[in-house]
């Protein structure tokens, strides 16, 4: 299984190293994945959850990261230190893979330590967002060939 740790960006990493100094990184943080209304889209099919949990159950930051962030960032040592016991500890809910969804309705709700919430919201982002836009596509196709046959 690939560590898909620093599939994010720099600007989450440097938000935990200002909790790491100030002390907030474990307040606890709210946040909602859900789409927002536009003409073009009136449902959406939920995909992409096993890839999620897959992701969040293999955060870890390796010496190796931890080195790539040493030298080439300006993080402070404690919070490089704080990194090699990094885990998620949060809570995810979600809904089951497969269901229809409609804009601004949660498609996945993530509760954790702030600093943890951070860290993992593009993964998540681009894994549900990626997952749901091919699920939603088929269903479209399918919708719309009736009872014809679809190929790929």
């Amino acid at each position: 299984m690939r560590n898909l740790t620093l599939m994010t960006d720099l600007y989450e990493l440097t938000m935990m190293n200002g909790y790491s100094a100030l002390g907030t990184g474990e307040k606890t943080a709210v946040f909602d994945l859900f789409f927002r209304h536009s003409g073009q889209i009136s449902y959406a099919v939920s995909a992409g959850l096993e890839q999620a949990i897959e992701y969040i159950n293999n955060l870890h930051f390796d010496d190796d990261d931890i080195e790539y962030l040493r030298n080439n960032t300006t993080f402070s040592e404690k919070f490089l230190d704080e990194l090699r016991t990094f885990r998620f500890t949060g809570d995810i809910f979600a809904v089951p893979e497969g269901t229809l969804v409609f804009p601004d309705e949660p498609i996945l709700i993530v509760r954790a330590p702030l600093s943890q919430a951070q860290l993992i919201e593009p993964a998540l982002l681009n894994i549900i967002n990626h997952q749901t836009l091919i699920a939603t596509k088929a269903s479209k196709v399918k919708m719309s060939a009736g009872n014809a046959s679809v190929a790929e």
